[in-house]
């Protein structure tokens, strides 16, 4: 007769339920102690002498199966709780809308660089749009690595894509006066924002959230708190800014109220609505005047060209127009009428020296060779 075969305890490996052959196991870290349901039971006994080598090693040990798995939302969720008071918050929100609907469900522990990558490349179009969702992904990861939920951050290790330059579109004199026709014919009461976002170069964040409190008429000036750079600036008004700003203004206005309030549409994202403020009256306007390839922020190139062309400094336009690097501003001085001329002055300047320099000295060569001769 067989003899039944005895089955030989493991320590830290169970069967449960008894009978089933769904084997778990059993171990202290840290005080603690934990299990995990395994199956097979040769598994089940390599896996408990791996956790103990991790124990024993100090080894972080990693997130149990049994243990709810940290998703992109969750990391979304922390992100913008850290940026509830951002100057930027509604940036912040709309980015993460966008990325919550692609890439939220996923386990943030396990998302790999190129799907990163691969989702960014699929969902926009220009480099300089993907650049910036790459950014709020990374703030995410950061942001779950201080709060201990994931190690390591996908979307470091990849490269930006590239952006281009550009070309900085801005209007012509004779353009702007198309653009103001146009406006005057079919959305009137927007020409004073029209005129002022030209004639200041505000961002349009700035300008339609500016408040008649921060507005001094004696000073001609608009004193914004909150810009894109976190600092605060004055906005220096002339003479069509300052009227463009009066023409609104009218008895009852409270401190409080907006300078130029906003359309205000229900069922639209945070950036949606910021484009609405002015899309929905100025392209209309943009196309009866035929201005193609240009939008509401070519209003501050249109600004920083003007002042370049008005002879400007590069650091008079870094300082108007609120850029945080002279880089940015640097970009406008090839407008500047005496930029290249006086790089071409200084050449020929430099060469006619060489030349005048170069015939006094033979001169005077020439001049003792005779007295030489004269003399013998």
């Amino acid at each position: 007769m067989k003899k039944a075969r005895i089955e030989r305890k493991v320590r830290g490996v169970f069967e449960h339920p008894a009978g089933s052959e769904v084997y778990w196991i059993h171990y202290y870290a840290d005080g603690k102690r934990h299990r995990e349901k395994v199956g097979r039971k040769g598994d089940a006994i390599k896996l408990y002498q791996m956790r103990k080598a991790d124990t024993l090693a100090g080894r972080k040990l990693p997130q149990l199966r049994n243990t709810k798995a940290v998703t992109v939302s969750d990391l979304i969720d922390l992100a913008l709780e850290a940026t509830k008071n951002h100057k930027d918050r509604r940036n912040y929100v709309s980015k993460a809308e966008i990325v919550r609907a692609g890439l939220g469900d996923l386990p943030a522990s396990e998302v790999t660089p190129q799907e990163v990558a691969d989702w960014l490349e699929s969902k926009f179009k220009t480099p300089a749009t993907s650049n910036r969702y790459k950014a709020f992904i990374s703030l995410c990861y950061r942001q779950g690595m201080r709060n201990e939920k994931v190690s390591g951050n996908p979307a470091r290790l990849f490269s930006k894509r590239r952006e281009s330059a550009g070309r900085i579109r801005y209007l012509s004199r004779e353009e702007y006066n198309r653009v103001c026709d146009a406006i005057r014919k079919l959305f009137p009461a927007h020409l004073p924002e029209f005129v002022v976002s030209v004639n200041t170069g505000m961002r349009l964040t700035e300008q339609y959230s500016a408040t008649w409190s921060q507005y001094d008429e004696s000073r001609r000036a608009i004193d914004l708190t909150q810009t894109k750079n976190g600092t605060a600036r004055t906005i220096h008004l002339n003479a069509d800014a300052l009227a463009a700003i009066e023409s609104v203004r009218h008895p009852g206005q409270k401190p409080a109220d907006r300078i130029f309030p906003r359309e205000e549409k229900k069922g639209l994202t945070a950036r949606k609505q910021e484009r609405f403020d002015t899309r929905s009256w100025f392209v209309p306007c943009l196309e009866e005047a035929k201005i193609t390839g240009y939008v509401w922020h070519c209003n501050r190139h249109t600004f920083c060209s003007w002042l370049a062309m008005a002879g400007a400094t590069i650091k008079e336009i870094q300082e108007l127009a609120g850029h945080k690097t002279i880089t940015m501003s640097a970009r406008y001085a090839h407008f500047s009428p005496d930029h290249k001329l006086s790089v071409l002055d200084r050449i020929t300047a430099t060469a006619t020296e060489n030349a005048n320099s170069h015939q006094n000295s033979h001169q005077r060569k020439t001049a003792t060779r005779t007295k030489r001769v004269k003399v013998a």
